[in-house]
């Protein structure tokens, strides 16, 4: 595979953007010394003296700019990089960009961070103490960890989120202080293709200080991320959390992004891979639910899986063990061990707007029991013939490697089903965004005469679109309440009216859950640990093509 990939043209073109707005990008690098860090540095990240972020923002239809390259700055290193390590270390796999891009089209401001903790194929540091004022670079190279079930390697991933906690926390602060248009912070940026001018578009435009404001997301590993970040900030003040005498996450109580994450927060979860939740140090955090789950005095009623959002490839939907372990970390209840009972949720699945006012303080959150009555189900799908890389830039980019190594098919229908997804779902959640374009609903739902349904045949109202129209609609037409892509229910294996779109229902799952660490150093689940050791190794080159030769 290696030389399948060194033989490539890494850098090619992506489709057009199908939103009705222009999409700019900015990338931002920080010294850590000019940020407040919401929790001290852990062990590990004495290397680290920046924090980098690439924005993706919707930009007037006259801005004009060039086309955002999939490999960042210097090419011919990360080209390198990538061709050393099979073209596709676990960055590749976390590598969104095209699906960012396509947020920002319709309206949403995505900061997309870099972590320096070794998962990435290569990650350069900018020293902010160097004459040439950060022009001279460190570079982290790729550190890669073996999918073996022990102690150590779990230790060794809790290094890593520890690491990626810390950036998250800075990154916050970094773009906090971009909306406050903090004149040293927007000083400090080092990356010299950023004008100062660049940053002071986001003072006082950024939605991100009323709490429940800001959508969470991340893919694979980066999902894995992001449950962490969520839960060590929302259950701060929970027992068995402050009990954890080594903590990942210890946000500071005044700090923004403890007020910002509440049971409102939307979370998109993209083929999460389960492995890094599950070490005995943090049972404390996978026994509590997600906060959707967890009312709050402030909040009122949990809005449950009405805020989730989890999509799956289908390697991860075969993948058994890992599935019903999923199902239990999307449950109200992951500490619960037998098969999830339909008693966990609502009789009913309300698809509508479930936004709600957002003013509770996350700080003060101190659910987690797990008791789920009444609750909506999560958001849960998976798309047929996709594999791990699909949800990413490299399905799209590289087509024929993807279908010859990956056995997956048509990425470019992968990447626009997530999309649709997500917009609706954050439609749902309350968040202001563009009608979903009819191009983009080519997969259906299907009418008898083989074209996508009208507005009244389930797909949604139609609009004109922002300002009377826009770019890449079949007559200018945009939908505006695309309910079909998140129906719940179906047929056989959950096939709905979307092609290749497949809803998961977690009821049922749960008892053959992939085993914890905890669970294994008790003696409990043997048969389990067995088939998913076995597992693990089989999904390993999957996850991380790069581990395919040390396994």
């Amino acid at each position: 595979m290696a030389g399948l990939v060194s033989s490539l043209n890494l850098v090619p073109s992506f489709p057009d953007y199908t939103g009705p707005y222009k999409v700019g990008t900015v990338d931002v690098e920080i010294p850590v010394s000019e940020l407040e860090s919401p929790s001290p540095a852990p062990e590990g990240a004495a290397h680290i003296h920046t924090i980098l972020f690439r924005i993706f923002y919707p930009a007037e239809a006259e801005s004009y700019g060039k086309r955002v390259t999939w490999l960042p700055a210097p090419q011919r290193l990360h080209i390198a990089a990538y061709a050393q390590f099979l073209g596709a270390g676990p960055t590749l796999a976390s590598i969104l960009s095209h699906l960012a891009g396509s947020l920002a089209s319709y309206g949403v401001v995505v900061i997309c961070p870099e972590h320096r903790d070794g998962s990435a194929a290569l990650s350069l540091i900018r020293d902010p103490e160097s004459q040439d004022r950060g022009r001279t670079r460190h570079i982290v190279p790729y550190c890669p960890i073996p999918h073996n079930q022990t102690n150590e390697v779990w230790e060794a991933r809790n290094k890593q989120l520890r690491i990626r906690l810390w950036e998250l926390g800075l990154v916050f602060e970094a773009v906090s202080a971009l909306d406050r248009g903090d004149e040293p912070t927007l000083r400090s940026n080092l990356n010299h293709s950023t004008s100062p001018s660049a940053l002071h578009q986001f003072t006082n435009t950024l939605d991100i200080h009323e709490p429940g404001k800001v959508i969470f997301s991340g893919h694979s590993f980066g999902a894995a991320t992001i449950v962490q970040l969520l839960k060590s900030t929302f259950y701060a003040n929970h027992p068995s959390v402050a009990a954890m005498p080594a903590p990942l996450f210890t946000p500071d109580r005044t700090s923004a992004l403890r007020h910002q994450v509440t049971p409102h927060t939307p979370t998109i979860l993209l083929d999460m891979w389960c492995f890094p939740l599950l070490s005995a140090s943090t049972a404390a955090l996978y026994n509590l639910p997600l906060p959707c789950y967890s009312p709050t005095r402030a909040s009122g009623p949990a809005p449950g899986g009405a805020a989730l959002l989890a999509v799956e490839s289908q390697a991860f939907y075969t993948w058994s063990n890992h599935l019903h372990c999923k199902a239990r970390i999307l449950s109200p209840c992951p500490s619960f061990t037998q098969p999830i009972p339909p008693t966990m949720f609502g009789g009913d699945d309300d698809d509508g707007d479930h936004s709600g006012d957002g003013k509770d303080n996350a700080g003060a959150g101190r659910g987690g029991s797990g008791g789920g009555s009444g609750v909506a189900k999560p958001h849960f799908f998976y798309v047929a013939s996709s594999a791990h890389l699909s949800q990413s830039d490299f399905g799209v980019l590289f087509p024929r490697l993807t279908k010859r190594v990956f056995k997956a098919d048509r990425p470019a229908r992968v990447l626009r089903l997530n999309l649709r997804a997500q917009l609706q779902f954050l439609r749902q959640n309350g968040v202001a965004v563009a009608g979903t374009a009819r191009a983009d609903l080519v997969d259906g739902p299907v009418s008898v005469s083989g074209g996508a349904d009208s507005a009244d045949g389930g797909s949604g109202s139609e609009s004109a679109g922002p300002g009377g129209g826009g770019a890449g609609c079949s007559g200018g037409k945009w939908v505006d309440d695309d309910k079909v892509i998140l129906e719940k229910g179906g047929g056989k294996d959950g096939e709905g009216r979307v092609d290749a779109w497949r809803w998961i229902d977690i009821v049922g799952l749960g008892g053959e859950a992939y085993p914890s660490e905890l669970e294994m150093s008790e003696g409990r689940r043997e048969e389990q640990q067995t088939s998913a050791e076995e597992g693990e190794r089989e999904m390993q080159a999957e996850i991380e093509p790069a581990m395919a030769t040390t396994a």
